[in-house]
C-alpha cells in the first residue's frame, strides 16, 4: 500500500486499489450533474447547431443560461497584466531569471496570470495549432464523435459537456489529449492519439500538435524554473517534478451566440492542474479574470502566451501562490478558438509543499499545511466524477479526502474494534 494511503481514502480489496466514493456534497442537482439532457429535444438540437454551426436561433434553451452572479457584465477595465520574458530561463540567463522570478511572485501572490514573451514558439506551428482546431470543429458531428469523450475521463471531443451536466452548459466544444514527452513515454502519444481515435488521415494534424505540445513542455519547465526561483526553493526543483508528467492539451471552440450576456463559454473556475500555457485566437478575445470583484478582460496579445496558476500548484506552494479564478465570454457575432496546455505531474506522485516552504529560522514563522498530500489522478479523478471545478474545488477536495480517508480507517477496524470506539 501506498505510504500516503491513509490521505487518499483507498482501500485495498484483493488486488484492487479502491478510491471511496465519497463526495462533499450528496446533492447532485446543486451541482448541475444528475441525468444528461440527451433527451431534451430543445436542447439537443442547439447542440446539433453548435456542433454544425448552423442555426439561426434568437433565444438559447434553459440549460445554457447561467445564474446572473456568475454571468455578471465585464469590467471596462482590462486586467493589468505583468509580461514576463522566459528567454533567460530557456537559455540559463541567471540575471534574468531574478527578473522574471520578481515579476512571477507578484502576479502569483495576487490573482494569479502573467503574459509569456520569449518563449521560442515557432510562430508557423501556432497558426497551424489554431488553424487545426478550427478545421476539425468544423467536421460533420459524425466524425468528431469517433473522438466521444467517454465518461469519466478527462480526453476526447464533447459538445457542451452534456455528457456530464445537465445545466449551466458552457456555450463550446472542446477536444482534449494527453501528452507525455515521448523520450519518456517511447512514442509519439498525441500522434498515435489522433491516428487511432479518429484515422490515419489525421496524422499530419497529430503531428501537428505532437509538436506543439513538445514545445508548450519546454515552455512550462522553464517556467517552473523562474517560479522556483521566486519562491526560494530552487530552479530545479519544480521542474524535476513535472519533467516525467502526463499533461494534458485541449482545443477550446466557442461559437458566436445570440444571447451571449446569458451564457458563458466556460463557467468561473480554476484550473486543478498545476499550470496552464493558453493560446489565444488573436480576433477575438474571450478570457476573463475575477479582480476585485469585476471580470477583467484579459486581451490577446501577439506572441504572447497566458499562464496561469493551477489549484495543484497552490497546493505544491502550501498555498504561497493563488489558483486564478477565471471565465471565458462568447460573442454574438463571431467565434473564438484557444488552445490550453495544462502541466500535470505523473499520476502517481504526491503533491506536497517543499520542505523549505514549510520551515523557518523562527519556530513562530513556520507555516502549517494547508492542504493534506494527493496525487494528481485522484485530483483529477475528483474533478470529472464527483465535482464540477469552481472556486473552491481544491477545499472541497480537501474535505473529500479527509472524509474517505476516515471512512477508510473506521472499515479496516475489526468489528469488536469498531464496537469499543463507538462505546
Amino acid at each position: 500500500m501506498p505510504e500516503n494511503a491513509h490521505h487518499l481514502g483507498m482501500m485495498e480489496a484483493g488486488r484492487r486499489r479502491v478510491l471511496l466514493p465519497v463526495s462533499p456534497a450528496d446533492d447532485d442537482d446543486a451541482l448541475g450533474w444528475g441525468k444528461t439532457i440527451d433527451d431534451d429535444d430543445d436542447t439537443a438540437a442547439v447542440i446539433d447547431d453548435l456542433c454544425w454551426g448552423g442555426g439561426q436561433r434568437q433565444k438559447i434553451p434553459d440549460p445554457f443560461v447561467w445564474p446572473h452572479a456568475h454571468a455578471q457584465a465585464t469590467s471596462e477595465r482590462d486586467l493589468d497584466v505583468p509580461v514576463v520574458d522566459v528567454a533567460a530561463a530557456m537559455h540559463g540567463d541567471h540575471a534574468g531569471i531574478r527578473r522574471a522570478a520578481a515579476q512571477v511572485a507578484a502576479a502569483c501572490a495576487s490573482h494569479g496570470l502573467f503574459l509569456v514573451t520569449g518563449h521560442g514558439l515557432d510562430p508557423a506551428l501556432a497558426r497551424a495549432a489554431l488553424d487545426g482546431a478550427a478545421g476539425f470543429f468544423r467536421l460533420p458531428l459524425a466524425t468528431k464523435q469517433r473522438a466521444r469523450r467517454a465518461p469519466g475521463d478527462v480526453t476526447g471531443y464533447a459538445a457542451a459537456h452534456r455528457d456530464r451536466f445537465k445545466a449551466n452548459l458552457p456555450w463550446k466544444e472542446t477536444l482534449s489529449f494527453r501528452h507525455r514527452d515521448h523520450r519518456i513515454s517511447g512514442s509519439r502519444v498525441v500522434t498515435d492519439y489522433f491516428t487511432s481515435t479518429l484515422g490515419a488521415d489525421f496524422q499530419p494534424l497529430g503531428v501537428v500538435y505532437q509538436d506543439y505540445c513538445e514545445a508548450m513542455k519546454e515552455v512550462a519547465l522553464a517556467i517552473m524554473e523562474v517560479i522556483g526561483e521566486s519562491l526560494g526553493v530552487g530552479r530545479s526543483c519544480y521542474r524535476d517534478f513535472f519533467a516525467d508528467g502526463c499533461s494534458i492539451m485541449r482545443c477550446n471552440y466557442y461559437p458566436a451566440c445570440p444571447e451571449p450576456e446569458r451564457t458563458l463559454g466556460t463557467g468561473p473556475h480554476c484550473d486543478p492542474s498545476a499550470l496552464t500555457l493558453l493560446l489565444q485566437d488573436g480576433a477575438v478575445d474571450g478570457l476573463q479574470v475575477l479582480v476585485d470583484g469585476e471580470w477583467q478582460p484579459v486581451r490577446p496579445t501577439p506572441g504572447a502566451l497566458v499562464v496561469n496558476i493551477g489549484d495543484t500548484f497552490m497546493a505544491l506552494s502550501n498555498g504561497r501562490y493563488r489558483s486564478c479564478l477565471h471565465r471565458a465570454v462568447v460573442d454574438r457575432e463571431r467565434e473564438r478558438w484557444s488552445l490550453a496546455f495544462f502541466l500535470c505531474p505523473r499520476d502517481d506522485r504526491v503533491v506536497r509543499p517543499p520542505p523549505r516552504l514549510l520551515l523557518a529560522d523562527d519556530p513562530a514563522d513556520q507555516q502549517p499545511r494547508r492542504y493534506p498530500d494527493f496525487t494528481w489522478a485522484d485530483l483529477q479523478r475528483f474533478t470529472q466524477r464527483h465535482y464540477r471545478a469552481d472556486a473552491r474545488t481544491l477545499d472541497a477536495f480537501a474535505t473529500w479526502l479527509g472524509a474517505a480517508a476516515a471512512t477508510s480507517a473506521s472499515a479496516s477496524q475489526s468489528p469488536d474494534k469498531a464496537q469499543d470506539t463507538a462505546v
